[in-house]
């Protein structure tokens, strides 16, 4: 997993609550076993409506890389594609009230980082995604922090060990190397019980 760094981004607002995994990554999509490719099944349903006028597709959103939405995003299945998804679209980050957990949880162990701001401060981003074009945000980590350039800016939370595996870019496989030396010496100490 890649270190997540502060960065600048444009803001694409989805101002729909409880979306759930299957409207993020349609069934269809999840024969995939691989993480790349699945940015073009990303809100497939509505994006594939007639007339489809979706967010994502608009000129103005098209190099968006953090989302906003309304409560309760991610919930439904547990399904990792919808992460994939969104992440292999480009969003390197996702604002919301709340998150669904399962959804919340794999988010943090893929690089994607949620972002769970009050209410009003996510009725904030909205009502300045529609005042100013190409709305950005900057996301500081470290801080746990989001500001823009017209003086607004929030603080949000973030458990400790996940915000260093992000900071440092450590997935599961990455922290248990971590223990390479240790596991080494503990498989040298203690024999296979069952010789093939």
């Amino acid at each position: 997993m890649q270190k997540f760094t502060n960065f600048t981004g444009i803001v694409a607002p989805l101002d729909r609550p409880n979306v759930d995994t299957d409207q993020i990554i349609p069934k269809q999509f999840l024969k995939a076993v691989v993480r790349s490719g699945l940015g073009k099944g990303l809100f497939y349903d509505w994006r594939n409506q007639p007339d489809s006028q979706f967010v994502v597709d608009q000129p103005r959103f098209k190099e968006a890389n953090i989302l906003v939405a309304r409560a309760n995003f991610g919930c439904g299945s547990s399904r990792e594609h919808a992460v994939w998804a969104l992440a292999d679209f480009g969003f390197r980050a996702v604002i919301a009230p709340s998150f669904a957990d399962i959804f919340h949880n794999n988010c943090l162990k893929n690089g994607l980082l949620t972002i769970m701001l009050k209410p009003d401060e996510v009725d904030a981003i909205f009502t300045a995604i529609k005042q100013h074009d190409a709305y950005t945000l900057t996301v500081d980590l470290a801080a746990q922090k989001v500001t823009d350039d017209y003086g607004w800016s929030a603080t949000f939370p973030i458990d400790e060990f996940a915000k260093k595996c992000l900071l440092e870019g450590l997935d599961d496989i990455a922290l248990t190397l971590q223990h390479e030396q240790a596991i080494a010496a503990y498989e040298a100490a203690h024999p296979n019980p069952y010789p093939t």
